[in-house]
């Protein structure tokens, strides 16, 4: 069996807030370093940016294409992510879709579909569609039966297909009879499968995880671990096959940001500094104590609203029904800036991470796989120490909230940057 990562969810310089260096050749060495295998193209809406996907690459596999110029060992697929704001039922609903084409031809027809419905494609990489998620689905599967929609980042407030400010019930709310067609949803930074679990709703529902990358060092912060028995059943099918069916065999497991990581895991109130559990926004009736607003819901809040298992239970059915497993990750270069206790960007960060990747491997490998004595040796003892804790789940975390990632470290304010005391994961 070859093992490949795959991350599902990304963007280009074209979308609003990214970086200039997204383009496909950076992309590509970026994914070499950080040890992705696939990646998705993003962005296919965009006339610019499919442009450059048309001269850049060249099918490798069916569905599966490769830099024409450039000798990598990057795959990419197509896709992009959309935004759905359209009245539904009762209300504006807006949601992220995740959108993926067979092949550049499907995403040429899909895009032109688009045009001659009056949408403006060149305002943004993830274009705003003034269709329902299931008239999106609708034009997808009348452009090409083997596209594909996976709902992006599914819990989150505002753009989530279950957010608390503009999204549905059930998969069924809106999809409607369609609903059969959507066999996976993406869990975004904010909830991990143990989460997700805990609503029987989603009990046939894969669930996959994505980077969501605005710039080249985000990507691959959340990714997706396939199997294939050869380099030849690489292809979208097999892909979308493994996704939809959650297949065992195939679907190693998925690599995860601690939710509590996520800018939307707690409730809160960014503008006054103000975060809590669901618990006690219960007790607070939804109000902000400082300004005396209403508190934005964050994912936390709005799964355990929707779930009917307590986590435990969540666990044992996960057990049970050998669910696809997971495993939390934090970035290298976080770890090297927690242990050297300087800022991410810092000098001293850098030269550590190229070391590191130039004498060991690629990011995922040191993160996953590098023993003790490798990252010792091609760093410090207090490097491999911190990687041993993130692995044994030994961490510091503060949730994020309204829109303010949270802060994850492996160590303590005043603990020693070497070996503390610390045994368990401690939430703030």
């Amino acid at each position: 069996m070859i093992s490949r990562i795959i991350d599902l969810h990304s963007h280009s310089k074209y979308s609003r807030a990214c970086s200039k260096e997204l383009v496909l050749p950076n992309i590509a060495r970026a994914c070499e370093i950080r040890g992705i295998d696939i990646m998705v193209t993003s962005d296919f809406t965009h006339p610019g940016w499919f442009e450059h996907i048309r001269s850049e690459l060249t099918e490798d596999t069916e569905g599966v294409y490769r830099l024409t110029h450039h000798n990598s060992t990057t795959r990419f697929i197509i896709g992009t992510e959309i935004a759905s704001i359209k009245k539904h039922g009762d209300r504006t609903r807006r949601v992220h879709l995740l959108v993926f084409a067979p092949h550049i031809e499907s995403a040429q027809k899909f895009n032109h579909m688009l045009e001659e419905r009056g949408f403006n494609l060149k305002a943004d990489g993830r274009p705003i569609l003034g269709l329902t998620s299931k008239q999106i689905l609708e034009l997808m599967l009348e452009c090409d039966p083997r596209m594909k929609l996976i709902p992006a980042h599914a819990w989150t407030p505002w753009f989530g297909i279950f957010g608390s400010k503009g999204g549905y019930d059930s998969l069924t709310d809106a999809f409607e009879d369609l609903t059969p067609y959507v066999r996976a949803i993406e869990t975004g930074l904010s909830s991990d499968p143990l989460m997700n679990w805990r609503w029987s709703h989603l009990d046939d529902i894969t669930l996959i995880s994505s980077s969501d990358a605005h710039s080249l060092q985000k990507l691959g912060r959340e990714a997706n671990i396939l199997s294939f028995d050869s380099e030849s059943e690489i292809t979208y099918d097999e892909i979308m096959r493994i996704i939809e069916t959650g297949d065992r065999r195939k679907f190693e497991r998925t690599l995860e940001f601690y939710p509590e990581e996520g800018k939307y895991h707690y409730d809160g109130h960014r503008e006054c500094g103000f975060f809590c559990a669901p618990e006690e926004t219960k007790k607070r009736r939804g109000i902000c104590p400082i300004c005396k607003k209403q508190v934005t819901i964050g994912v936390e809040y709005r799964i355990h609203e929707c779930a009917d298992r307590t986590v435990e239970e969540a666990k044992k059915i996960a057990h049970e029904r050998n669910r696809i497993p997971y495993t939390s990750i934090v970035p290298l270069p976080e770890i090297i800036a927690d242990v050297y206790h300087v800022g991410v960007a810092s000098k001293k960060v850098k030269t550590a991470y190229e070391n590191l990747i130039a004498q060991i491997g690629n990011e995922f490998h040191i993160l996953l796989r590098a023993s003790h004595e490798e990252i010792k040796s091609a760093s410090d003892e207090r490097i491999a120490y911190a990687v041993d804790r993130v692995r044994k789940g030994d961490i510091y975390v503060r949730p994020g909230y309204d829109g303010e990632f949270g802060v994850v470290k492996v160590f303590h304010e005043g603990e020693s940057r070497g070996f503390g005391t610390q045994t368990s994961l401690h939430i703030e």
